[in-house]
């Protein structure tokens, strides 16, 4: 009897840390609040910095609590924290190209976006919508700017995949910002929708 007892928790504990370790997907839902709390501190500077989320501790154990339903507890934890994981933005790397993007929305970047000369794409960069809207002594460095901005967005979309250790999840990091970028951007900005064609939100 002990011995099918000890083979059933062990099939137990196998299945269960095998689910722990193979759902390892990307975490959309906390991708796309990340995104919009980068994305509304840079366009609006009024979100306050967050601090990193700790992990969830660990309930006290009962002293007298059975092995069996120790393991149960330490492993059935994981597992649900694996269905709702959460994603790191906050690094130095990240801190710095929010500071350059703050400082090129409330500037140069900004008067592009409010003439309508450049736009949000539809891949999670901008773009040089109606060049005509620039003056021609003053295209070079909205060309510039257009290329700064872009530089610092394919950096965070790279960083934010690392910070989380899944370098993979850079393409889908950068469709979530992509949508972000174009939910919030203001009245009066132009934007691509998703056959590339611009619109004015």
């Amino acid at each position: 009897m002990r011995k099918l007892v000890y083979v059933i928790l062990t099939s137990l504990a196998v299945a269960l840390v095998g689910c722990v370790t193979i759902n390892v997907y990307f975490p959309e839902a906390a991708a796309q609040k990340a995104a919009d709390q980068f994305i509304g501190n840079v366009l609006d500077q009024a979100a306050p910095a967050t601090p990193a989320p700790k992990a969830p501790q660990p309930a006290a154990k009962d002293a007298g609590q059975q092995p069996s339903a120790m393991l149960l507890d330490l492993l059935v934890p994981a597992a649900h924290a694996a269905d709702t994981p959460d994603i790191r933005i906050r690094t130095a790397a990240t801190d710095a190209i929010s500071d350059r993007m703050q400082g090129r929305f409330q500037g140069a970047l900004g008067d592009l976006l409010d003439s309508g000369a450049v736009g949000f794409t539809h891949d999670g960069m901008v773009a040089m919508r109606d060049a005509a809207k620039v003056p021609l002594s003053q295209r070079a460095q909205a060309n510039a700017t257009v290329a700064d901005e872009n530089r610092d967005r394919t950096a965070l979309y790279r960083e934010i995949a690392n910070a989380n250790n899944h370098p993979e999840w850079e393409a889908q990091i950068r469709a979530t910002f992509a949508k972000s970028w174009i939910e919030k951007a203001h009245a009066g900005w132009y934007y691509q929708n998703a056959a590339g064609a611009w619109q004015k939100k």
